[in-house]
């Protein structure tokens, strides 16, 4: 009997799961048979495997190969299986030819039909899942080595070729491999963008202070004002004051963007990312999805950083209803027939929209054309329940020409504050599985461990009596409370639970406590 077993990895998400990769030779009518639920582009493996071994010198025996994709049970997906399977099915030919041992190897990569090793896309979530399986030796494309070295703790073995790869294992191989050519390249991160900073903006001392306690604390935002205002401005310089990403989140980011083939495999990714995506971007754009296999979307590639909606009621509000559970649960679960793929999606949300669709109703609203039910309609899309889960509202209003062309402070300034008040957050929290202030639980707040006496609490009350405030947006306001407190360095006091209320509601309620 000729058989022999090899191992590569199949991805759902950022989960993976390990493959046994089995490779049977019989005396049968010959013919090459794949089995295991691949899926169409799996499917085809077998012609790309069979060119690939022919133009290493070999040629398949004139029998009855099965390979077998083990659990059969598990749906496998993509062109990274190539690798294994070709390997299985050499050493299933000759058993006693090669030397090292391929059963515990994790093999990952495409292959070309002049034997070209391919890099592919996922491979640093791939490598992590074999490294939490317990193997500990991954074969790759020489393309994919910088990414799959990431990954600690694991011996990575890169090749350009599969005749340098069947060298390694002691298979006879006859061919010289040519230069490989035209070789699938992976899209790289690392663009040239344009310095932002701050204190590029003009004026608007509110909503800066407003993003200062949203990056500290990690709390969502809205803009509202009307256009050229600086919305847009204020928003795209958000990630420069948030600190660097810590090695969890950076890893979930790097594994994102491997996923998606926007990862330069170079060095984990350190900078919070910053995603705003049209307005006319489709549901599986926005949160993710497909019709065969579940990308992530924008919520997961702007995990750990901002997601920036600008004109957001021009999104649709069946769009932005999508954002509730991601906002509250931290990732999205995208479910398909055979499949469940999962994905982090822990974003800071910033909504940007005009006072109505032409943009003019502010202040008196002497230049606005909008009828109120269009008025209504326009931002009807930003819902009760959505703006609910938002903890700072802020709007900004047209600057005075009387200011100077530019802010006083930089983003390194506002940063160091920022990183001051995260680390107090990080030193109360350190008990805990969480360490921004926007991520604790109401029953922290409210308890008997809340950092709030019982005294402070209560002046919430009638706001809540009257419905002004719900539940769920009295525990937003005891979070701002605390950031604000964090941000001065000092105990959370009534004042900071004042701002807070303002924040988040503005003045138009002031009157009731």
């Amino acid at each position: 009997m000729k058989l022999a077993r090899t191992l590569a990895v199949s991805l759902s998400g950022l989960v993976g799961d390990v493959v046994t990769v089995e490779a049977h030779l019989a005396t049968h009518i010959p013919r090459f048979t794949l089995v295991g639920l691949p899926d169409a582009s799996l499917a085809e493996a077998k012609d790309r495997v069979r060119a690939a071994i022919e133009s290493c010198g070999r040629i398949l025996p004139p029998q009855r190969i099965t390979v077998n994709l083990q659990p059969a049970s598990l749906p496998k997906t993509g062109s990274g299986f190539d690798l294994a399977i070709a390997i299985a099915v050499l050493v299933a030919n000759e058993p006693a030819a090669y030397r090292p041992s391929i059963t515990d190897v994790v093999h990952i990569g495409e292959l070309g039909l002049d034997g070209a090793i391919l890099p592919v896309r996922g491979v640093l979530p791939a490598v992590q899942a074999a490294k939490a399986a317990g193997y500990r030796a991954v074969v790759t494309s020489r393309a994919n080595e910088a990414e799959a070295r990431l990954v600690p703790e694991m011996d990575v073995l890169a090749f350009d070729h599969m005749s340098h790869l069947l060298h390694h294992y002691a298979l006879e191989c006859t061919v010289t491999p040519m230069p490989v050519i035209n070789r699938l390249a992976i899209a790289a991160d690392d663009q040239c963008a344009e310095a932002l900073d701050f204190s590029d903006v003009t004026g608007q001392d509110d909503a800066k202070h407003a993003l200062e306690v949203a990056a500290a604390g990690g709390h969502h935002v809205l803009l509202m004002g009307p256009p050229g205002t600086g919305k847009t401005m204020l928003a795209s310089r958000l990630p420069t004051i948030l600190p660097p990403l810590d090695d969890d989140v950076a890893v979930a980011v790097s594994s994102v963007r491997s996923v998606l083939g926007t990862f330069s495999g170079t060095e984990l990714v350190r900078t919070p990312p910053f995603v705003a995506p049209h307005h006319s971007a489709s549901r599986a754009s926005l949160v993710g999805g497909g019709a065969r296999i579940a990308r992530p979307g924008a919520i997961s590639q702007a995990h750990g950083g901002v997601l920036f909606l600008d004109e957001a009621p021009e999104f649709g509000a069946a769009n932005l209803q999508l954002l509730r559970q991601p906002l509250e649960s931290g990732e999205i679960s995208i479910h398909r027939s055979q499949s469940v793929a999962t994905y982090p999606a822990r974003f800071q949300l910033v909504l940007a929209a005009n006072p109505c669709p032409c943009g003019n109703g502010h202040g008196k609203g002497a230049r606005c054309r909008c009828t109120p039910l269009q008025k209504r309609r326009y931002l009807e899309a930003l819902s009760g329940p959505l703006l609910d889960r938002i903890d700072i509202r802020s709007h900004v209003m047209a600057p005075s020409t009387s200011r100077p062309l530019a802010g006083t402070e930089t983003s390194a300034m506002i940063a160091q504050r920022v990183a001051n008040a995260r680390n107090r957050q990080a030193e109360r929290w350190r008990d805990y599985p969480f360490s921004l202030n926007a991520h604790v639980p109401a029953k922290i707040l409210r308890g008997a461990d809340s950092p709030f006496p019982a005294s402070a609490r209560t002046m919430l009350d009638p706001y809540l009596a009257r419905g002004h405030i719900t539940l769920r947006g009295l525990d937003r306001i005891l979070r701002l409370a605390l950031t604000l407190a964090d941000l001065r360095g000092t105990a959370p006091t009534r004042d900071d639970i004042s701002t807070a209320l303002l924040l988040r509601i503005g003045d138009d309620h002031a009157h009731v406590a």
